[in-house]
C-alpha cells in the first residue's frame, strides 16, 4: 500500500488548475488531513488558459509551468504522485489502484479535465493533426512551428472557429504565420456569440490576415508535394504545413464511467460537486453541474466555475456543506484584435429569445433577452472592466419596449 497513514487521505486525480486549486483551498482549511495528488504527467503548475495565446509572447513551454511537483506539494502540504497512471477506482472499498500500488482514500476528487475531439477524417495525414489540450501538446506545437525569425513562416489550418481556434488564429498569426480557419458555422464563435460580434471578430482576424473557410468541413487529410492537404467539402483545397484541431473537448468520464458513477456528458454532480458516490467528487472539465432551481445539468468548462466548485467542495470536505456557486461569470475571449467578453444565455432559453444591438462610445454591445423579455446574456468588443461590470448588474433585468 502507498497510503500508510492512520488518516486516510484526501485523494486528488488530475494535477491541472482545477486539481491544485481545490487543493490549495482545502489546505487553507484542514491542515491535517492527508493530501494527494495522482497525476500521469510531471505534475508541474502551469495555466492551462495561456496555452492559446503563449506563441505571440514567444512563451516556451518550459516559461509556461510557473511550479514543479516538487514546489507544488511543499504549497499544499501533500504528496504529488508524478508519473503515476490511475487504473480504475475501487468505491465499495475506497481505493485507487495505479500503476504503482493501491492507495486508500477518505474522499475522493476527479480532476480529470478533458480530452480533444477526434473527427474520423479519412486521409493518410489525419493521424497527423495536432491538438493543443496540456502543455506537453504545446511543446509539441511549438516545435514544429517554430518562430518566423529563425525559420520560413508556417502554414497552419486550424478545424474549428469557436473560442480555442479563435484565439489560438489570433495568437499564430501575431506571431507572423498564415493562418487558415475552417468551420462549417457561418460566423467565428457562432455557439456563444451574438451574430454583430461573430462578424466584428471575423473582420478582425482577415483583417491581420487570417484566411475563413467557413460553411465548409475537412472532408480528408492527405500529405502531397511537401504540404499537408485538406480537401473541404466545398471542393476546395487548402494547403498547409501543420493542422492544428480546435474542434471541441470531451469530459474524461473513462475512470469515473467504469467505476459506476452517474455519467452523461460529463461527471454528474449535485450543487455540492458530489457524484453519485457520497465520497467521490467532481470539477472542471470532466464534471456536469447542476444549475438553478430547475436542477438542469451542464458542462461548463470555463475557468470561473471550476474556482467556484474549488472552493465550494474544499469546505465541504473540511466540514461545511457549501454549495457551488455557478453565478453568471463573463467569458473572456482571448483575441486582442478584437477582445471580447460573454455571458452566453442559457441554452434553455434561447428558444423564443432574441439579441439586441446598440454600439456605445464605439463598443459594440449585445444583449439577450429570454421569450419573457428577461436579460439573460450580453456579449461586448471592445471590452474591458467597466461595461462589463455594468453589464452584469443588467442580468435580470427586463427590456423596457420603445
Amino acid at each position: 500500500m502507498l497510503a500508510t497513514e492512520t488518516m486516510n487521505p484526501v485523494i486528488i486525480i488530475g494535477a491541472g488548475l482545477a486539481g491544485y486549486t481545490v487543493a490549495r483551498e482545502f489546505r487553507k482549511l484542514d491542515k491535517l488531513t492527508p493530501l494527494v495528488i495522482v497525476t500521469k504527467d510531471s505534475g508541474g503548475f502551469y495555466s492551462k488558459p495561456m496555452l492559446s495565446n503563449a506563441f505571440a509572447q514567444r512563451k516556451t513551454p518550459q516559461q509556461l509551468v510557473t511550479q514543479t511537483a516538487e514546489q507544488m506539494s511543499g504549497q499544499i502540504a501533500g504528496a504529488v504522485l508524478s508519473g503515476t497512471t490511475v487504473l480504475r477506482i475501487d468505491p465499495e472499498n475506497r481505493r485507487v489502484h495505479t500503476d504503482k500500488g493501491v492507495l486508500a482514500y477518505r474522499d475522493l476528487i476527479i480532476a480529470a479535465g478533458a480530452e480533444p475531439v477526434r473527427l474520423p477524417i479519412p486521409g493518410n495525414a489525419a493521424a497527423a493533426v495536432l491538438s493543443v489540450n496540456h502543455v506537453d501538446d504545446y511543446a509539441i506545437f511549438h516545435a514544429r512551428v517554430g518562430l518566423p525569425e529563425h525559420a520560413p513562416a508556417t502554414r497552419v489550418a486550424i478545424l474549428g472557429a469557436g473560442l480555442i481556434g479563435c484565439e489560438f488564429a489570433d495568437d499564430i498569426s501575431s506571431a507572423g504565420h498564415a493562418v487558415t480557419l475552417i468551420d462549417p458555422n457561418s460566423m467565428p464563435l457562432a455557439s456563444i456569440a451574438p451574430p454583430v460580434l461573430s462578424r466584428g471578430l471575423q473582420q478582425a482576424l482577415i483583417d491581420k490576415g487570417v484566411a475563413m473557410r467557413l460553411g465548409t468541413t475537412a472532408a480528408s487529410i492527405d500529405h502531397g508535394n511537401n504540404a499537408t492537404h485538406i480537401t473541404l467539402s466545398d471542393g476546395s483545397v487548402v494547403e498547409a504545413d501543420l493542422v492544428l484541431s480546435a474542434v471541441g473537448l470531451r469530459p474524461n468520464c473513462t475512470l469515473a464511467s467504469t467505476a459506476g458513477l452517474t455519467i452523461d456528458r460529463g461527471i454528474v454532480v449535485n450543487a455540492l460537486g458530489l457524484s453519485s458516490d457520497a465520497h467521490i467528487y467532481a470539477l472542471g472539465d470532466c464534471a456536469q453541474y447542476t444549475v438553478g432551481e430547475a436542477g438542469a445539468t451542464h458542462t461548463m468548462p470555463y475557468i470561473a466555475p471550476l474556482m467556484s466548485a474549488a472552493r465550494a467542495i474544499a469546505r465541504t470536505l473540511a466540514g461545511t456543506p457549501t454549495p457551488v456557486d455557478l453565478k453568471p461569470t463573463p467569458v473572456l475571449v482571448k483575441t486582442p484584435s478584437f477582445p471580447i467578453a460573454l455571458v452566453p444565455p442559457p441554452p434553455d432559453a434561447l428558444a423564443g429569445g432574441a439579441w439586441v444591438d446598440a454600439v456605445v462610445d464605439q463598443r459594440m454591445i449585445s444583449r439577450f433577452y429570454d421569450a419573457t423579455g428577461v436579460m439573460v446574456g450580453f456579449g461586448v468588443a471592445p471590452q474591458d472592466a467597466a461595461i462589463r461590470n455594468t453589464l452584469m448588474t443588467s442580468l435580470g433585468a427586463t427590456l423596457v419596449p420603445c
